[in-house]
């Protein structure tokens, strides 16, 4: 073992990139404490609708990090019990953002008429990406968690972090109602939350909470067989028919407030689909992304303060496993990530 793997670790988040962490940290030998202020997969790892891809619009920066995203998540599927994510596909078309991967292929009207049989009006073309899956995050989540407990991991829910005990520059431990939890390193990984939390020890990190409209519906099942990503819509079916839609935030104003988006596009899907006029509304609401201003992740130690590290990124589903894999190997055996560089928090520093 790693004369470094007895850390003791405190993971700040219990959503699905906290939860990561907590499994790839325990997995190399570290003590862990997972510190969450409300429960497990409360912020926005609820509202997420979990599409896993390596898609990316014009030049990515994280493009080492982002292309090694679904090799990561097989991985854990492998590792971790109950963990499940759905590798059926995606198709994109009429969307206009441009967004590829290195797997997308054109197909034809006949050939998406067979990946997705319930669509009405197939278009005469659109990408495919084999490759790409989405999964229940919450329920990966506490899977993951799980895992890193079956490895002696503590996670403490309802429990919101006070304040951090701070000596000679360094943080030694977070203060909670209940007590002090010494720590050798903090993981800041609390989502929206993160920024805040940086802010006590004096960083300014610009992240902000970017709003996102998430939906679900009842559906009937097998409408859907994959991802469908348009004009129109962007929905994925749970085998139990469950059916996730994804809208941007337009505004505050009572036509885009969640409920009403959300029969907007439950009309938009009956117009799309064979089969999903007796889809019901079922929940709406805004998630809140943390969004750093450049839109790159901050992944990496805090400058001027010792022993805290930071993991605050959109889309975090999609990086959670693959920022786990790499974060912990910085932090438990040393061994500087290059897909990270892009990544640090001392790139706000610089003037």
């Amino acid at each position: 073992m790693n004369q470094e793997a007895s850390k003791r670790i405190v993971v700040i988040g219990a959503g699905i990139v906290g939860a990561s962490l907590a499994y790839h940290l325990a997995s190399k030998g570290a003590q862990v404490t997972v510190v969450e202020a409300g429960g497990i997969a409360s912020g926005v790892t609820g509202t997420s609708f979990a599409w896993i891809n390596a898609s990316c619009a014009g030049m990515d920066p994280i493009a080492a990090l982002r292309g090694g995203a679904i090799g990561a998540w097989r991985r854990l599927e492998t590792q971790v019990r109950g963990l499940q994510v759905r590798w059926d596909g995606a198709l994109s078309y009429g969307t206009q953002d441009g967004r590829l991967s290195p797997e997308s292929v054109v197909i034809d009207r006949s050939r998406i008429a067979q990946l997705e049989p319930g669509l009405r009006r197939p278009p005469e073309q659109a990408l495919h990406e084999p490759e790409q899956g989405a999964l229940d995050a919450v329920a990966a989540t506490h899977a993951l968690l799980a895992a890193a407990q079956a490895l002696d991991a503590t996670v403490r829910t309802q429990t919101p972090v006070q304040g951090f005990a701070v000596r000679d520059g360094k943080v030694t431990g977070v203060e909670t109602a209940t007590g002090l939890i010494e720590a050798d390193l903090v993981v800041l990984a609390a989502g929206t939350g993160t920024a805040k939390l940086a802010a006590q020890l004096g960083v300014d990190l610009p992240i902000h909470a970017s709003p996102a409209i998430f939906l679900r519906y009842q559906a009937p099942p097998g409408l859907v067989r994959g991802i469908i990503s348009s004009h129109a819509m962007e929905v994925r079916q749970a085998e139990d028919g469950t059916m996730l839609a994804a809208e941007d935030y337009l505004d505050d104003t009572p036509e885009n407030q969640p409920a009403a988006m959300a029969q907007r596009t439950a009309s938009a899907i009956r117009n799309e689909l064979e089969g999903a006029e007796a889809i019901v509304p079922e929940f709406a609401c805004i998630g809140l992304r943390p969004m750093p201003f450049d839109g790159v992740p901050v992944i990496g130690y805090l400058p001027n303060i010792e022993g805290v590290y930071v993991c605050a990124m959109h889309p975090g589903v999609v990086l959670a496993a693959i920022v786990g894999q790499q974060a912990s190997g910085e932090i438990v055996d040393g061994q500087p990530a290059a897909a990270l560089e892009a990544c640090r928090p001392a790139r706000f520093l610089v003037r």
